[in-house]
C-alpha cells in the first residue's frame, strides 16, 4: 500500500517537474486536495480526478486534514494512490505531515515549487532575512501569534473572509491597527499584490485560495529574543563590566525597586509610562535568566516551559473539562487544590497552611494572604459583627496600655484587626488602597507647599491654623 504526493508546483503548468508530469499522466485516479489551482484544468487528462474542496465547506478546518487522510487511507487498500497538492507537499499542507506519519502505508514525496518563492518575489524579501511562514488556518485559532515581530512573516491560505478576519484579530495582538502589510493573491506574474492596513485585509475583495499575507518586519528592537541578545551581549567578556560581575543576589534590590516603580506609575494613571517601567522590570527577569545561564543553571527556556505548563495544569476550566459556572472564588480553590497536588507528586513535605506566604513580602499583605488562607478552612468570624467587636476591644487595650513598647504592640493588633475589617469590605489589596491614600497625602500637602510659595512664604512660618485651612481647600478641591 503506497501513496504518492505530488506537488503541482507555482499554478503555472510550465512549473510542474518532468517527474511530477510523468505520475500525473499514468495515474488512473488522482486525488486534488483542492480543483481552485490555476494548472488543474491543463493536466494530463489520461485519468480521473476528484478533489476535497467539499470538505471545506461541511468541516471546521481543524477536520478537514483529518477527514481528506482517511479517504487516502481508505483508498490506498484498493491500490497505489496518488494525491496532488499545491505548491510542494511539504510546505502547506497538512495532510502530508499526517501521512509520514502513518507507519503502515508507504509515502513517496514528489516536489515542486512552493507558494513561498513567487510570493518572495512579489513582495521583494530573501528567505533567509528571517522569514517565518505559518499556516493561517493555524493562526485564525489563536489569540496572539506565534512570530518574532523583529523578522517578516508569510501566512498563507487566507481564502475568504472568515479566514482573513479571525487572522486579522490574532495579528492584532501584537501589530497596530495601521500596520501596513501586503496580500499577494495568485501566484507567477498574474498575481496581484495589495498593499492595505492591517486592520482593513478582511475587507478586500480579491481573497482566494492563492491568497498569501506578507507581514513585514516591527522593527529591530520589537521582539523578546533582541532583548536577550543584547542582555547576553551585556555579560559577555566583551559587554559591560557593571553587568558582568551581578549576581543573583546583587541584582535582589533593583528587582524590589523596579516592581515598586511599576506600582507607582499604575497608582498615578500614567499609562504611556507603564510600557517602559515594564521594561524596566523585565530587565531584572532576563538579568537574572542570562545569570542562570552563564552559571548553569537554567535557560530562559526553562522559564517559559515551565510558567506555561503551570498555567494550563491550573486553568483545567479553560484547557480541560472542569466547569467553574463563572465563579472565580472557584478557579481560586482550583488553584490551591492543584498547587498541593503539584507539591506533592514533586515529592515535597506536606506544608502548613501558611508555610507558602513568602514572609519577606510586605506586611499588609502577608496580613491579608494570612487571613485570606485561614478563612478558606473555616477560621473566620462569622459575620462581620464580630471583626467590629474585636477592633473594639483592640482599642480598648491600647488605651489601657502604659508604656510605649506595649501599646506598640497593641496597635500592631489593632492593624491586623483593620486588615481583616478590610477584607470582610472587599478589599483584596490593602496595599493598594494604603498607596492610594498616601497619594491623597502627598496631593493636598503640595498643595499646601504650592500656595505658601505663591505667597512667598516659608512652610515653618506658617502657623497649623494656616496650614489646615489650606488642606481643607485641598480637599474641596478634589485633591
Amino acid at each position: 500500500m503506497s501513496i504518492t504526493i505530488v506537488g503541482l508546483g507555482s499554478g503555472s503548468v510550465d512549473d510542474i517537474t518532468r517527474r511530477a508530469w510523468h505520475i500525473l499522466e499514468s495515474a488512473e485516479t488522482v486525488y486534488l486536495r483542492t480543483r481552485h489551482y490555476p494548472c488543474v484544468d491543463q493536466l494530463p487528462n489520461n485519468g480521473q480526478y476528484r478533489d476535497f474542496d467539499d470538505l471545506y465547506s461541511e468541516n471546521n478546518i481543524s477536520d478537514v486534514a483529518d477527514a481528506i487522510v482517511a479517504q487516502l487511507l481508505v483508498a490506498a487498500q484498493q491500490g497505489d494512490v496518488v494525491y496532488a497538492v499545491p505548491g510542494d507537499p511539504m510546505v502547506g499542507d497538512g495532510p502530508t505531515q499526517l501521512l509520514l506519519a502513518q507507519s503502515d502505508v508507504a509515502v513517496e514525496i514528489v516536489h515542486g515549487v512552493s507558494f513561498i518563492e513567487p510570493v518572495l518575489h512579489q513582495a521583494g524579501i530573501d528567505a533567509t532575512d528571517g522569514l517565518q511562514v505559518f499556516d493561517g488556518m493555524l493562526l485564525a485559532t489563536m489569540h496572539h501569534p506565534p512570530i518574532n515581530p523583529q523578522y517578516p512573516a508569510l501566512v498563507a491560505s487566507i481564502f475568504n473572509q472568515t479566514m482573513a478576519s479571525d487572522v486579522k484579530l490574532t495579528l492584532l495582538n501584537q501589530y497596530p491597527d495601521e500596520f501596513a502589510v501586503t496580500l499577494v493573491h495568485g501566484l507567477g506574474e498574474d498575481a496581484l499584490v495589495e498593499k492595505v492596513a492591517l486592520h482593513q485585509m478582511d475587507q478586500s475583495d480579491h481573497l482566494n485560495h492563492l491568497t498569501t499575507l506578507y507581514v513585514p518586519a516591527l522593527g529591530e528592537y520589537t521582539s523578546f529574543e533582541a532583548f536577550q541578545e543584547i542582555i547576553a551581549h551585556l555579560r559577555a567578556p566583551e559587554g559591560c563590566p557593571w553587568d558582568r560581575k551581578q549576581t543573583h543576589e546583587s541584582l535582589r534590590p533593583y528587582l524590589i525597586e523596579e516592581a515598586y516603580e511599576v506600582l507607582d506609575t499604575i497608582d498615578k494613571g500614567e499609562t504611556q509610562e507603564l510600557a517602559g517601567e515594564l521594561g524596566d522590570l523585565l530587565l531584572q527577569i532576563v538579568l537574572h535568566a542570562q545569570i542562570a545561564v552563564d552559571d548553569g543553571e537554567f535557560y530562559m527556556t526553562d522559564i517559559m516551559d515551565r510558567i506555561n505548563r503551570k498555567m494550563i495544569r491550573r486553568h483545567p476550566h479553560v484547557w480541560g473539562n472542569v466547569d467553574v459556572d463563572g465563579d472565580p472564588n472557584q478557579v481560586v480553590s482550583n488553584w490551591e487544590a492543584i498547587k498541593k497536588t503539584e507539591k506533592a507528586d514533586n515529592g515535597q513535605s506536606a506544608q502548613g497552611l501558611l508555610d507558602s506566604i513568602p514572609m519577606g513580602a510586605p506586611a499588609l499583605w502577608v496580613a491579608h494572604k494570612f487571613q485570606n488562607k485561614v478563612a478558606q478552612v473555616g477560621f473566620d468570624w462569622p459575620d462581620v459583627t464580630g471583626v467590629e467587636d474585636k477592633f473594639r476591644e483592640e482599642m480598648q487595650e491600647i488605651f489601657e496600655a502604659t508604656d510605649p513598647e506595649h501599646k506598640a504592640q497593641e496597635i500592631g493588633d489593632l492593624i491586623f484587626v483593620m486588615v481583616n475589617w478590610l477584607r470582610w469590605l472587599g478589599v483584596d489589596d490593602p496595599e493598594t488602597l494604603l498607596r492610594s491614600i498616601n497619594q491623597k497625602f502627598y496631593n493636598r500637602f503640595t498643595y499646601i507647599e504650592k500656595q505658601a510659595a505663591a505667597q512667598n512664604r516659608a512652610l515653618n512660618e506658617m502657623t497649623l491654623e494656616e496650614m489646615d485651612a489650606i488642606w481643607n481647600r485641598a480637599k474641596e478641591n478634589g485633591l
